[in-house]
């Protein structure tokens, strides 16, 4: 603006803007790795005639009901944050907890496939699976983290959290979801 200052509204567009340039370019990013391990599977996997196919673990099935329903509860909280900032609270903690619960569940499955002699270095179909599983776990716990700070500051003494970061968290969060779904059909297919 010309020697003008800007109005709060203008500030908030612009950070807004600036957030959601930000997480689409880091959910590139993560796009283009899990494309590439999937190319590597594709092409690992062709290169190899006894590919030996993973026996998915039960939990993978409820994990992903899990992150399913987290979509659900983010978004409810979204809403009720709508109202008033602290109504979203309770489905912003929901949020949290199943996805910690995904996490948990995560590992279970990885005890699960130990169980069944399936280790990281066992054969190429169960090294793609940890890698697989585990880089997303990790990114997941990232989103765990922002949905951690997010809650802290609704909880807290100021009770608010800017509306540009609220969005980028739960475009990150569905983002993680929606990736997790393409992994599980990777999976069966190919693993």
């Amino acid at each position: 603006m010309s020697g003008e200052e800007k109005s709060e509204a203008e500030k908030r567009a612009e950070a807004t803007q600036a957030a959601r340039a930000g997480i689409w370019l880091g959910i590139a990013a993560i796009v283009m790795a899990f494309g590439a391990l999937t190319s590597a599977i594709i092409v690992r996997q062709g290169a190899d005639p006894e590919w030996k196919h993973v026996q998915l673990p039960w939990m993978i099935y409820g994990n992903t009901a899990v992150i399913l329903l987290s979509s659900v509860t983010l978004k409810k909280s979204r809403r009720k944050s709508g109202e008033a900032p602290e109504s979203g609270l309770p489905w912003l903690k929901a949020t949290l907890g199943l996805g910690l619960l995904f996490v948990l569940g995560q590992m279970m499955a990885w005890l699960q496939l130990a169980g069944q002699g399936m280790f990281l270095a066992s054969n190429p179909s169960s090294s793609f699976f940890y890698v697989l599983t585990g880089i997303h776990g990790l990114h997941l716990l990232g989103g765990i983290v922002a949905l951690g700070y997010v809650v802290a500051r609704l909880a807290g003494k100021e009770r608010a959290v800017s509306a540009s970061l609220f969005e980028a968290v739960s475009i990150y969060w569905h983002f993680m979801g929606g990736l997790w779904v393409y992994l599980l059909i990777v999976i069966r297919a190919r693993l």
